[in-house]
């Protein structure tokens, strides 16, 4: 006798477990949909964080690295500062602000190291770029303001200070040692510039060796990127980058 061949109804093919292979069954399938959800869950957050890192850098903070010493003790050499990019801008740049510029011109000497290549290179110009890492391309400096438009900057009185419109101030945020100018010089800032110099005087290329350029020394206030205002690192050196405003209270 021949075998009886079942047939499974349409109820039972429904309750029946998928397995591998089967057309209609989901098994497979499912691992390769969770990889692709991940994958793109992961990108999606990527690209957002490196919008949003790039606006962030564009419109509101950028970071340096301090290449030199012209600015010590406030800042060292290695140190990372973070740069509010609001002033110029919706704030106003004031005597006293430590202000990140772009080099007018012929203030930095060519920088004869050669930008790191291969993908290392690419990667940390990416990240440069996006903002993930400081600036350090040598196309910019770090300097003081003392004059804004306006102001007459003189130095030296009998006692060897740095006058602005007529008033002499105390810098304490001079470098150890340091002496306020050792070239004399007067110069009434024009509008839209200002006079900058370093904390480290006798160790500053700043406005008073570029008197002989057009501007007499002064830095075009639309140059600036930012105000520092904050050591981000090394850790042990963090800390907000106050202006010192009592220094100049005194100056109309």
């Amino acid at each position: 006798m021949g075998g009886v061949t079942r047939v499974a109804t349409d109820e039972e093919l429904a309750d029946r477990e998928p397995v591998a292979g089967d057309l209609h069954g989901a098994g497979p399938a499912r691992p390769r949909g969770r990889v692709a959800s991940w994958v793109r869950e992961t990108a999606i957050i990527l690209v957002s964080a490196l919008v949003l890192s790039m606006l962030i850098k564009t419109f509101l903070v950028q970071s340096f690295f301090i290449p030199t010493g012209s600015m010590e003790e406030t800042l060292l050499v290695g140190d990372r500062v973070l740069v509010s990019k609001l002033a110029p801008g919706p704030l106003e740049v004031h005597r006293g602000d430590v202000v990140v510029f772009t080099d007018p011109g012929g203030w930095l000497d060519p920088d004869p190291t050669p930008a790191p290549g291969g993908l290392g290179g690419a990667v940390r110009r990416v990240l440069t770029f996006v903002g993930l890492l400081p600036q350090d391309d040598g196309d910019h400096l770090i300097k003081r303001v003392i004059g804004v438009p306006g102001d007459t900057v003189e130095c030296c009185d009998a006692q060897g200070r740095v006058s602005v419109n007529g008033v002499p101030i105390d810098e304490p945020y001079l470098a150890p040692g340091a002496r306020p100018s050792e070239v004399e010089f007067s110069v009434v800032v024009p509008e839209g510039r200002l006079w900058v110099m370093g904390d480290n005087r006798q160790n500053s290329r700043d406005s008073r060796y570029k008197q002989g350029d057009p501007g007499g020394g002064t830095i075009p206030l639309d140059g600036v990127v930012g105000v520092a205002f904050l050591t981000l690192w090394p850790f042990d050196r963090a800390g907000v980058l106050r202006n010192p405003g009592e220094t100049f209270a005194a100056v109309p």
